[in-house]
């Protein structure tokens, strides 16, 4: 019982070295690849993002992986990223494979509840985010964009003549 609250000196210094090695490994790969290996631009940024913790705890408190099995995992995954991205730029097909595609929830002041169904987005959702942006009336808003990392963009002005570019729009889903 008692091993299951307790250390050795010599496995916590082991823990601790395991995870500044593992730490300074990740900010480097980081700094050679960039802060865009963890974005929420795809399901493949936010499964980079699970990967590299369970590899970096998997490291620090586990024997195996060891620290230098746990730095080449690291590398695989920030290659595979950069790979992705680069694919991403030179194929559209591939990158609607990888990436969500923004959906429209509200257009001109009306909420288009079709779209909240197909996206499991709930009204209370939608009048929190209306509420962040400080509309304070729906025909202020112009639209509501959920985009391809979960987020809302509300787009709205309180002056009825300023109309909303369609460039704004331009690769969001409007219905289906």
């Amino acid at each position: 019982m008692l091993e299951w609250i307790s250390t050795s000196p010599k496995t916590a210094m082991l823990i601790l070295l395991s995870a500044v090695f593992i730490y300074l490994t990740l900010i480097l790969f980081t700094r050679i690849s960039g802060l865009r290996s963890f974005s929420k631009m795809s399901a493949f940024d936010f499964a980079m993002t699970i990967a590299v913790g369970s590899i970096m705890a998997s490291v620090i408190l586990l024997e195996r992986p060891s620290m230098i099995d746990g730095a080449v995992g690291l590398g695989a995954l920030f290659a595979l990223q950069a790979s992705v991205a680069f694919l991403r730029r030179k194929s559209s097909r591939f990158s609607k494979l990888i990436d969500n595609e923004p959906k429209l929830l509200m257009k001109d002041g009306k909420i288009l509840y079709e779209a909240l169904a197909k996206t499991s987005v709930t009204e209370e959702d939608l009048i929190a985010n209306l509420r962040s942006a400080n509309v304070l009336k729906y025909d202020q808003v112009r639209a509501v964009v959920l985009e391809t990392t979960g987020g809302m963009s509300v787009l709205h002005s309180s002056d009825p003549n300023i109309e909303l570019e369609d460039r704004i729009l331009t690769s969001v889903r409007m219905s289906s």
